[in-house]
This record gives structure tokens, sequence and C-alpha cells, in this order.
């Protein structure tokens, strides 16, 4: 993870520590051809070392990573067997947890059939995609385009919003994070990530999240507002009841478009569709990504009011293109993943995990104020403030040396962040929050009062 200066942060590295598993049978040892897994790790960190990214190496070794060599619903498996419970959940890729054997069948069926799209003809999974995307989508928004991630989807919808409206303003969040491309990055909300990379895009300004007040005056001449329903880098920020509503209606005054950044909170992952559905508003732009093939294939997509699309592109229908995006594979396995949301009720089991979730850091805060000074989040999305960042790297190594991985949000690294999939079970839930309150018990011996650090992040 990162410093406050942009850098890796040893202390705050998410090492994976082994643990057996006994909620799921252990697969047959893949060794990916090495002739055992001491001569897998080797080579795959000299790899890493020479040729990936050498200080990020380093890092890595030093903290006890180990090699991930399967995945299945909830729980990964090293080199050595090992297993562990994932409630790092690829930051929210996995909602349907690992390599869900609806959506690899899908893919794998595709693949003999075809594997990527020459671009001259129609391709009927794109279509069939859009037409799924749409039926989802809240209100009249109904035109996709596809991309290959996240920060991807968020620049196309930048570029829309740009084209359709004429003008070049941007109204953006302190504290947000909408990816790491320039466009992307100048709307996100943490100059540490920002200022090495800069100029970005010009025209950009940024007010606080979850004040409703301040957009009128902001949003006077913009393009577009962009917003997350939830903050997820930001710390697992949940505005007010309203802030929605209230900015739909500040663009709609003022003639600027809503973008609302899903990428980590669409498709189930707050317990309800789409995170904008807390306060029944229909965006502009709706971005997703993430866990829109259910952790199988990388895409990303925006979809979009028609009227916004042939505003934008009605006259130069290939000014906005991928070669990439929307390609066979990753349609295929995105329409399986939305049969397997809806099969599975996986957006009435987030909703019912994560009150249980929330609940059980909930009572840890309360056991141990001195070290957690909040709980807080939306669906299968909570965060566990910590009083002081000090205790974050105790915290996360001690829960996964209990069999449980994790992570820290990027803007604010005091916040631990627990996103299991979508299809993680109650005894699962329960296992989570013994490793949380563990690893909190033993900071706080180990610990003991630290200062509060700020909760200001720039």
């Amino acid at each position: 993870m990162t410093n406050e200066g942009g850098g890796f942060d040893l202390g705050r590295w998410s090492a994976a520590f082994a643990v057996d598993d006994s909620s799921q049978p252990t697969p047959p040892l893949d060794l990916y051809g090495a002739p055992d897994a001491r001569a897998l790790y080797d080579e795959t960190y000299e790899n890493y070392r020479s040729f990936v990214n050498p200080p990020l190496a380093r890092v890595m070794k030093l903290s006890g990573s180990p090699v991930e060599v399967r995945a299945l619903g909830s729980t990964i498996w090293d080199q050595t067997g090992k297993a562990y419970l994932d409630f790092a959940g690829g930051y929210g890729v996995f909602t349907l947890g690992h390599s869900h054997p609806r959506v690899v069948a899908a893919v794998r069926e595709q693949l003999e059939r075809m594997s990527l799209s020459g671009k001259t003809m129609f391709s009927p999974l794109l279509g069939r995609l859009a037409r799924a995307l749409a039926e989802l989508a809240p209100g009249d928004c109904a035109i996709s385009f596809f991309a290959n991630s996240g920060t991807e989807a968020v620049e196309g919808a930048l570029k829309l919003s740009r084209a359709a409206t004429g003008r070049t303003k941007f109204v953006a969040t302190t504290n947000a994070y909408h990816g790491k491309t320039v466009g992307a990055l100048a709307v996100s909300g943490r100059d540490a990530y920002k200022t090495p990379f800069g100029p970005l895009l010009g025209d950009v300004v940024h007010v606080p999240y979850g004040d409703a007040a301040v957009l009128s005056e902001a949003l006077r001449d913009a393009a577009a507002f962009i917003v997350e329903p939830v903050q997820g880098e930001g710390g697992i920020v949940v505005p007010p009841p309203g802030y929605l509503r209230a900015a739909r209606a500040a663009c709609d005054a003022s003639g600027a478009m809503l973008i609302v950044d899903e990428v980590q909170t669409g498709l189930g992952r707050c317990g309800i569709l789409f995170g904008c559905d807390r306060d029944g508003i229909v965006p502009d732009v709706l971005v997703l990504a993430k866990g829109l093939s259910g952790g199988v294939v990388p895409i990303g997509a925006f979809v979009t009011r028609p009227s916004v699309w042939n505003a934008a592109y009605a006259k130069a229908p290939l000014v906005h293109t991928s070669t990439f995006g929307g390609n066979p594979l990753a349609c295929a396995a995105a329409l399986a993943a939305l049969d397997v949301l809806r099969d599975e009720d996986l957006v009435a089991n987030a909703r019912a995990r994560g009150e249980q979730l929330l609940a059980g850091v909930r009572a840890i805060a309360a056991d141990f104020p001195s070290v957690v000074r909040e709980a807080r989040g939306l669906g299968l999305l909570v965060g566990m403030e910590l009083r002081s960042e000090g205790y974050a790297g105790t915290i996360v190594p001690e829960m996964l040396r209990a069999g449980v991985t994790a992570a820290w949000t990027l803007n604010a690294q005091r916040v631990i962040r627990l996103e299991p999939p979508l299809v993680v079970t109650a005894e699962e839930i329960e296992r989570g929050l013994a490793a949380v309150r563990g690893a909190v018990a033993t900071a706080f011996a180990k610990l003991g009062v630290l200062a509060e650090t700020s909760t200001t992040h720039t």
C-alpha cells in the first residue's frame, strides 16, 4: 500500500499468511510446471524483481506474500496448498466469488467458437449484453459502450459529457477515486497520486463529498458532476440520504450531466442493484466495471441515455472506440455473471450478509473504542476506521495470520476495507469477524492507546 507520500509502505502491505480453510475442499496442487512450491516462488519473485516492478517485488517478499495458484468461491490457495478466506475480494471484482463455474463454462464455450471480434461485423454477444444492461439500468439509460476497465469507462464518460454539452469543466469530490489514467486521475481527489503526473486535465473543481449545498454554485457552466454513491477508496464513506437526489436536481438546473461512478458499488455490492438506487435517481451516465463479469474476464462499461449519446456521437460514431472493448469472451462472461446475480439472488444475500458484517464490526468497535473510531458501510462494502493508522500495521497482518485477507482504502489508510464476495455465507462472515476481533485485540495489547490520526488526507 502507499504512504502519504505516494510510495510503498512496508508496514501497511497486505502480506498473505497461510492457514487451513476447512470450508473448501483443497484442490489438487498446481505448480504451473515448476518442480516444487519453492521453485515456483523463486521463479515468480525473480520475474517480478527483474521484469515487473523491482521495488514492489522486494516489498512483497519481505512481507511474506506467497504465490496465488488457485481460487474458488471465497477461498484462495497458495503454492503450498494453504488456503485463505478472501475478504479483500479483489477490491470489489469478485462479486460471484472466484471462478464461478457458470461464468467459466460460458467463457470456455465462447473460446471454442471465437475469441476476439474482427470489429467489421456485428457481434451477437455485445448486442445481447447491451440489451441486458439497458433492462437493468435505472430509467432510460440504454446505450452501452464497452471498455476493458473501470478507469477506461470513466475516461469514456468524461469524453462523452464534454462532447454532449460543449462544455469543458468537471466537478468532482474531494477524496474521490475514479482511476489512474490522466482524465480519471484529474477528477480523483487525492493529490499524492496526482502530483507526479501533472499537469492533468484543467478546469476541474473539487467539492466536499456529501455536501449538497455547494453543488449549485460549483456546477455553473460545468459539463458534468462525477460522483460515487459510496466513496470506496476514500474510506467507505456513505453520504447522507438524499445527496444524489440533490445532485440530480443541481445538474438539471445547471445543464450539467450527472455521471455516477458505480465501478465498485454497482451490481449488488451495496445490497441494492446499483448504489444510486438508494436515492431512486437516474444518472445521465452510469459507469460499471469490476464485478461486471463476475471476476473472470476484465470488462468495463458506461451506460447512458440515448439523447446524451446522440448529442455527442450522432454525427461521428467512431470518434470514441476500443479495440478490445466488448470482446466476445468478456461479453460471454458478463452475460453469465448477470444471470448468476439474478438466479442466486445475490443482491439479497449481499444485503443480509452486509448487515451481519456491519453489526459485527460495530460490536468490535464498541468493545475496543480506543482502537476503532467507527464502522460504516452499505451492503458488503464495509469500512472499519481506526483511531490511528499505527494500528493498521498490526491488524491486517494479524487478520491474515488468522486466515482472512484484507486491504486498506487507498485514500484513507486508517480505514480497513472488508469486501467479501456476494456469495459469502453467514458462517464465513462469522469467521471473518473472529479474525477482525482477534487482530484488534492483539493490536491493542501490543500498542496500547495511540494518538489519533487526522481524518484529512490530500
